[in-house]
């Protein structure tokens, strides 16, 4: 049977409304600190488009009021199923931002865990958009995703991934990482955010990497979604990441 749901997140972010509608409601913005990739027509009856895994999900911009108001909507599947985002901007004093997020809908399938996973994932993903904005503001990103199916228990994955990016015992943000996978500069960064069994997160002068555990209900995939800030080459890394992966994970 399905539900519907409804999740609400809320997170304070240095930087101005201006700069936190260009990350929200553009595609190279979103592509800075989000998922996938995106791409955004602006005005209210515009399409949204997120691609994910090569699946692509397009939704209709409903509210388009710009430094303000943004919220779209896929169409109602055959069995019910629909997303609905809403973001609402409040500039504050001193050039700081509050930014409130409603995700709502209605999940057929597994939606308990789908719902779980987006609960916190969006925690993870603001993080990510308040450390974009605090580093690396208005600076494009390559995206780099990656991605291993049944690679591992949640347990034996993180033991194998701390133990390729040089961590040990419990992880803490500020915790110094370094990696070098093969046709990449080596990478010497520290964790920007640590919340395993599920998600870590790596800060460098020109990087955000994020290293994501789908958990056993989800298949035991684990996913790379990283944003690259430098003059990097998609294709190039990717595929380097790819190769990381398999190596790390034969």
């Amino acid at each position: 049977m399905g539900r519907e749901f409804e999740v609400r997140k809320e997170i304070e972010l240095d930087a101005t409304p201006e700069q936190v509608w260009e990350a929200i409601a553009t595609g190279p913005g979103m592509d800075s600190w989000f998922m996938g990739r995106s791409e955004i027509e602006p005005g209210e009856g515009g399409a949204t488009r997120l691609t994910v895994g090569g699946q692509t999900e397009e939704s209709t911009v409903t509210v388009w009021e710009p430094l303000k108001h943004l919220a779209y909507r896929t169409k109602e599947g055959e069995d019910g199923a629909f997303m609905a985002l809403e973001w609402l901007i409040e500039g504050r004093d001193r050039g700081s931002t509050v930014l409130r997020l409603v995700q709502s809908g209605f999940l057929t399938g597994d939606w308990e865990a789908e719902y779980e996973a987006m609960k916190t994932g969006w925690d993870m993903y603001l993080h990510t958009l308040a450390e974009y904005l605090a580093h690396f503001p208005g600076r494009p990103a390559t995206v780099v995703s990656a991605m291993k199916f049944q690679a591992a228990d949640q347990e034996r994955a993180w033991a194998v991934l701390k133990d390729a990016l040089g961590l040990t015992g419990t992880v803490a943000e500020g915790d110094r990482v370094s990696c070098a996978p093969d046709g990449l500069a080596p990478i010497e960064g520290v964790v920007d955010y640590a919340a395993l069994p599920t998600f870590l997160g790596v800060r460098t002068d020109d990087a955000l990497y994020r290293f994501i555990h789908s958990g056993a209900e989800r298949g035991d995939v684990v996913v790379l979604a990283h944003h690259v800030f430098s003059d990097a080459d998609e294709k190039t890394s990717e595929r380097a990441w790819q190769d990381w992966l398999a190596r790390t994970f034969a």
